[in-house]
């Protein structure tokens, strides 16, 4: 009820401000973020709506068309697709990790995350979605000599409390070495988080690279360690797209090098993205890599 109060009361004075302001009408994008906040203030219900609230917070909420966000997986490969409130994942019960997860970014979530007043990633924990087959427990990454690799990142999902912790599942975590997931691959992961700033909105598909004898690590020797990793970027409003992929260790050159083609990822993995684009729209925009097309971003080492 206080919460409820206190949102009524913000409402208040956003009207009185925008009446203030000449009647000025909040952008389209922002509005949707707002309805994301009135779902998400359901996160602190009475236990007897909890159940209620958690199925609510299954659903995806798109600023945008939710469809770039869908994959088309290979056949052979065991899937569980679970719509979450921030991220969309598709789960390998077999493997026990993400065959790839997808979220958008928009410049207004970017601004949100990068806030004074944005979630600190250090009052989250991982935890098992016991909803989802195969999602492991965080402790079984003990001692493996792995750390726990977001596939959406943290940093992109500070901007909201519902979305932190569902960034924090192990359904969205890989097992990756530390030389990689903070090095070249975590300049990547930055320079997207900047790179929506000026796009206004990205698609972020991201996931493991599968293949035969993978080592496996946890309680039961189990849960895969893939030994590639690749990342989609498409930009709606510009219509152009990027790719990487890199090895899961210690990456020798700076991530720019490697930059690839979407094309060369479904070529890698077996998927099909972005496939509700036109075809020839599709085709083009699969094809291109270069850099050179996005805003220069120089890493702090």
């Amino acid at each position: 009820m206080r919460k409820q109060l206190i949102y009524s009361a913000l409402l208040i004075i956003s009207a009185i401000l925008s009446g203030c302001g000449g009647g000025s009408r909040p952008s389209e994008e922002t509005a949707q973020v707002d309805s994301f906040y009135k779902s998400a203030y359901n996160d602190e219900l009475p236990d007897q709506e909890s159940k209620r609230s958690n199925q609510e917070g299954k659903e995806y909420k798109s600023t945008g068309d939710a469809s770039l966000l869908d994959v088309a997986l290979p056949e052979r490969l065991d899937n569980q697709t679970v719509r979450y409130k921030s991220i969309v994942v598709y789960f390998n019960k077999y493997y026990r990790v993400p065959n790839c997860v997808a979220y958008e970014l928009t410049n207004t979530m970017t601004s949100m995350a990068d806030s004074r007043d944005a979630e600190n990633r250090a009052n989250y924990k991982f935890e098992r979605d016991h909803d989802v087959k195969g999602c492991p427990d965080w402790w079984e990454y003990k001692e493996s000599g792995y750390t726990r690799g977001h596939m959406a990142p943290a940093m992109d999902m500070r901007w909201n409390k519902t979305a932190m912790q569902q960034c924090f599942l192990m359904t969205n975590i890989c097992p990756q070495l530390d030389e990689m997931n903070d090095g070249e691959w975590r300049h990547v992961e930055e320079a997207v988080h900047k790179w929506s700033r000026t796009a206004g909105r990205l698609i972020v598909i991201t996931g493991p690279v599968f293949s035969d004898h993978m080592k496996r690590i946890g309680k039961h020797q189990d849960i895969a360690v893939p030994d590639r990793f690749f990342k989609v970027v498409y930009s709606p409003g510009q219509n152009r797209a990027i790719a990487f992929v890199m090895e899961n260790k210690k990456m020798p050159n700076s991530w720019t090098n490697y930059a690839t083609t979407i094309d060369k990822v479904e070529a890698l993995t077996g998927y099909d993205f972005l496939a509700s684009l036109d075809d020839k729209v599709e085709d083009v925009v699969e094809s291109k890599q270069n850099i050179k097309d996005w805003p220069a971003y120089y890493p702090r080492r």
